[in-house]
C-alpha cells in the first residue's frame, strides 16, 4: 500500500480524477417494483431468485450444495461480492451517499455501472431480458436524477439481435437520458446443427457470438446507433461459467482472468470484422480485464498477419510441395515405419482461395494499419492495483511504440475493494514504484477518459465537476 490518503495523492497532482468504471449494488427490494412494472416473470427460470424467494443474487450460487453443483457443473459463486465495512457497504447501496463521500474518496467524477445487472444482458428469454434491463436502467435513472454533477449512470444494452439492441439505445439515451451505456460482449448461441438433431441437446451445445466475425447478424446499425445518439460503447462482460471456467469448487479459480478472456474475445472480433475501420470515430471501452491482455493481442495479431496476411499466404501453398524431391528424401532418409510420402502429401488439400485472406474485412495493407485501428479506438478499463496498467505505456515493448488506452477504474463496491478510501492511494504506487510516470498517470486517471467519452459526445462532462478541466483539455489537444 502506498499509505497516502486521498487528500495526499490530490495534493502532489495537478489534474481531475475521473473514474470510468466505479459500481452501485443493486437494492433488489426497489428494483422489484420496476421488474414487475416491466412485465418480468420473477418465478421464471431466467431470474435471479434465492431458494428463500426473495429477490437476490443468483440461487445457484448459494442455494446448491457441492454435490449438486458437481453435478450440474455450475460454476461457483463469491462467497462474498461486496465489500463488508459498514460505511462503504452504504455507500454501494446508496447512489446518495456515494455522491457524498466521492470527494473523500479523492475522485471528480465516477461513471457508475451495475453489479448483479450486469447478469441481466445474458438472460435466455427476450421478454425477461429487455424488461430486466429496463427496470434497472428506470431505476436508476430516478435514482441518479440529481447526482449528475459527480456521478454518470450507464444503461444496460442487450445485445441478442441488432434490432433489440437499437430499440434498447433509443429508449435509453433518447426516452431516459443516458449518456453512457454498457452492452452485453456476448452472445452465446445454440449451434444449429446440433439443435436440429436435438432441441434438449441445442441448450448446450453453444458458441460464442462477439458481433464482430462469424454473427449470424449484421450489427453494423447498432454501431451508428451509437453513433447517431453520441455514446461511446462499453463492455463488461465476463466469461465466468464458459467451458474452462466451471470449477464447481473455486471461485478464484473461475474468476482470475475472466473480464480479460472475455474482453479479448471482442476485441479481436470487432476489430477483425472490420467495425473499427466502417466506425472510425467510434471509440470502444473494454472494462476491468485490465491492459494486460490487449498489449498481448496487439502483438498476436501483427505477428499473424506478418505470416499469413493474403500474399504471405503463398508460402503455405500445399503445390509448392516437390512430389518427387519428397519421395527421394523419404528413400533416403525414410525407414519401415516412415516410408510413403504420398500418404502424407494427399492430406494437404488445397484452401478454398476465398478463404486466404483472413484480414480482408479491416483492410490491413501494412503492419502499422492494425495499430492505427486498434490502439486509438479501443479503451481498457484497470483497477487501482493492477501493476500491469505499466503495459498500456510501454513504448519501448509495445508495437510501433503504441501507446494504449488504459482508464482508471476503482471498481468500489465489489469485494476486490475492500476499503475504498485506500483506492487513490493504491493507484499512486504506479507512480511511487517507478512504472508510470506524471504524464503517464495524468492520461490514466484523466485524459483518457476524456479520449474515450468525448470522441461521440464533446459535451459528455457538460455539468459536471471536471467541466472546466474536460475544457482545458480538448482545447490543449485539439491542435
Amino acid at each position: 500500500m502506498s499509505g497516502l490518503s486521498p487528500s495526499q495523492v490530490r495534493s502532489r497532482i495537478d489534474h481531475p480524477v475521473i473514474d470510468s468504471d466505479g459500481h452501485t449494488v443493486e437494492f433488489f427490494p426497489a428494483l422489484e417494483g420496476y421488474l414487475r412494472a416491466e412485465g418480468v416473470n420473477l418465478a421464471g427460470p431466467d431470474f435471479l431468485r434465492r431458494e428463500s424467494g426473495s429477490l437476490g443474487p443468483p440461487s445457484d450460487w448459494y442455494g446448491l450444495t457441492p454435490a449438486e453443483r458437481a453435478d450440474r457443473r455450475v460454476s461457483r459463486g463469491p462467497w462474498s461480492g461486496a465489500p463488508l465495512d459498514t460505511r462503504d457497504l452504504a455507500t454501494a447501496v446508496l447512489p446518495n451517499l456515494l455522491h457524498e463521500r466521492l470527494e473523500e474518496l479523492g475522485i471528480d467524477v465516477s461513471v457508475v455501472y451495475p453489479s448483479f445487472g450486469l447478469l441481466f444482458l445474458h438472460f435466455d428469454h427476450e421478454s425477461d431480458r429487455r424488461g430486466a434491463c429496463r427496470a434497472l436502467n428506470r431505476m436508476n435513472a430516478d435514482l441518479f436524477t440529481d447526482l449528475g454533477d459527480k456521478l454518470i449512470p450507464v444503461a444496460l444494452i442487450p445485445m441478442h439481435t441488432p434490432a433489440e439492441a437499437v430499440d434498447e439505445l433509443e429508449h435509453a439515451v433518447g426516452t431516459l437520458g443516458y449518456k453512457a451505456v454498457v452492452l452485453a460482449g456476448f452472445v452465446q448461441r445454440p449451434v444449429e446443427w446440433v439443435a436440429r438433431q436435438d432441441a434438449e441437446l441445442g441448450r448446450w451445445a453453444l458458441w460464442t457470438d462477439t458481433f464482430g466475425m462469424d454473427s449470424p447478424y449484421d450489427y453494423d446499425p447498432v454501431w451508428e446507433a451509437c453513433r447517431r445518439l453520441g455514446v461511446s460503447p462499453s463492455f463488461h462482460s465476463g466469461a465466468l461459467g464458459w467451458q474452462n471456467r466451471r470449477s464447481v469448487s473455486s471461485y478464484v479459480y473461475n474468476h482470475v482472468g475472466m473480464l480479460g478472456e472475455s474482453n479479448h474475445a471482442v476485441a479481436k472480433s470487432l476489430l477483425m470484422g472490420g467495425v473499427t475501420r466502417r466506425f472510425p470515430d467510434l471509440n470502444f471501452a473494454f472494462l476491468e480485464g485490465g491492459v494486460a491482455w490487449a498489449a498481448s493481442l496487439l502483438a498476436d495479431l501483427i505477428g499473424h498477419w506478418e505470416k499469413r496476411n493474403g500474399p504471405n499466404m503463398v508460402s503455405l501453398d500445399p503445390s509448392r510441395i516437390d512430389g518427387d524431391e519428397m519421395a527421394r528424401l523419404f528413400a533416403q532418409y525414410g525407414n519401415a515405419l516412415i516410408s510413403d510420402p504420398g500418404s502424407m502429401l494427399r492430406s494437404y488439400r488445397q484452401e478454398d482461395l476465398d478463404m486466404i485472406e483472413e484480414f480482408s474485412a479491416c483492410g490491413i495493407e501494412r503492419a502499422e494499419d492494425i495499430v492505427e485501428l486498434f490502439a486509438p479506438r479501443f479503451f481498457f478499463g484497470c483497477e487501482a492495483d493492477d501493476p500491469m496498467t505499466t503495459t498500456a505505456f510501454n513504448t519501448t515493448v509495445n508495437p510501433f511504440g503504441a501507446r494504449l488506452g488504459a482508464l482508471f477504474g476503482s471498481d468500489i463496491s465489489h469485494w476486490d475493494v475492500p476499503v475504498m478510501s485506500e483506492v487513490l492511494g493504491e493507484s499512486y504506487e504506479l507512480i511511487e514504484h517507478g512504472l508510470l510516470s506524471d504524464q503517464d498517470y495524468r492520461d490514466f486517471m484523466f485524459a483518457n477518459a476524456v479520449r474515450f467519452y468525448t470522441r461521440t459526445n464533446p459535451g459528455f462532462f457538460d455539468g459536471t465537476a471536471v467541466a472546466g478541466a474536460v475544457a482545458d483539455q480538448l482545447a490543449g489537444t485539439s491542435g
